[in-house]
């Protein structure tokens, strides 16, 4: 664990590197809300990803930090937009940048991170990373519009659940991994397995985050607890007691649902660890976890596949 725990800070020092290196604006504005958000720091598991998975297929290159920073660059404008959206107020355990700064300075400084991550992949030098991320933004942005749409609905289905999280979070992480193997050379069997752990390491992230929504503390997270709830999200804790058999259960959670604002968040918080949700939400997480791992077995093994699997099980480790 030691080893693990040393050679992941001397990468996320180097990223830490590049990520403030191509953030360098002109516009004072600019290099002031990016910092902020920037220097909050993070997990910045995407980036971590994409260098692993190039460092797997024997990338040590500049390169594959520089896309790592892309990546990061492209997540860091989607938190912009979404804390705009979401009116949220706090994030990695601080004041949003749109609390600080306002609505308007987030909204623009978002624009340009992400034009910058554009400018940023045209150095890969390959269409297909082009694409790859194109395809990947376009995907994410329906992503945030599905769950927008979803906003209040007591109705909601796993099966749309999961199709936001593929769109909204798994998709960055695949195309992390996707770009790593492109400017790698890796061979299609390659990177087909590193696309299919990052999306299954994605889908168990974004689980065990709403996990955590509703078992941990706001000091812990970095928000306020019961935020999702509040914001009138409806994630799988919740759908798991919209489908069972508790008719008292269901009553007071599709009025939360319905009213957010006036919900007794700590009433609710309590319902969702007495009805077993937790636990139902961990054990999908777990079946992705294994999914994950399972693809790692399909290639050439070495410390950063092993660095992988280490990451993957310690996305689910987070639950207490």
């Amino acid at each position: 664990m030691k080893d693990f725990e040393q050679t992941i800070a001397t990468e996320l020092q180097t990223l830490n590197q590049f990520i403030r290196r191509d953030l360098d604006s002109g516009v004072s504005l600019i290099n002031t809300v990016g910092e902020y958000i920037i220097s909050a720091g993070g997990k910045r598991i995407r980036p971590l990803l994409t260098v692993l998975c190039g460092k797997a297929l024997g990338n040590t290159s500049n390169l594959l930090y520089k896309m790592a920073a892309m990546i990061e660059y492209i997540h860091t404008a989607t938190l912009l937009h979404d804390d705009v959206v979401d009116e949220s107020g706090l994030r990695r355990g601080r004041e949003t940048a749109n609390a600080v700064f306002g609505n308007a300075a987030s909204v623009l400084v978002g624009d340009f991170i992400y034009t910058r991550a554009f400018q940023m992949m045209v150095e890969s030098d390959s269409l297909r990373v082009l694409k790859i991320m194109a395809d990947a933004t376009n995907v994410i942005s329906e992503g945030e519009v599905l769950q927008l749409m979803n906003i209040g609905r007591s109705d909601l289905t796993s099966q749309e659940y999961f199709a936001v999280i593929e769109s909204k979070t798994a998709k960055l992480f695949e195309a992390g991994a996707r770009t790593a193997a492109i400017i790698s050379g890796a061979s299609e069997a390659e990177e087909n397995a590193l696309a299919l752990y990052a999306i299954y390491l994605g889908t168990a992230f974004q689980i065990v985050d709403d996990i955590l929504d509703y078992s941990s503390s706001a000091e812990e997270m970095g928000k306020n607890v019961g935020d999702d709830l509040l914001e009138g999200k409806v994630t799988l804790p919740l759908i798991h007691i919209l489908h069972g058999e508790n008719d008292e259960s269901r009553h007071l959670i599709r009025d939360a649902i319905k009213h957010p604002k006036d919900a007794d968040v700590n009433k609710v918080i309590e319902v969702v660890k007495a009805s077993g949700a937790l636990d139902y939400c961990r054990n999908k997480a777990q079946e992705y976890v294994n999914k994950a791992q399972q693809e790692l077995t399909k290639l050439n093994q070495n410390e950063y596949i092993d660095l992988l699997n280490t990451i993957v099980q310690q996305s689910i480790e987070r639950i207490k």
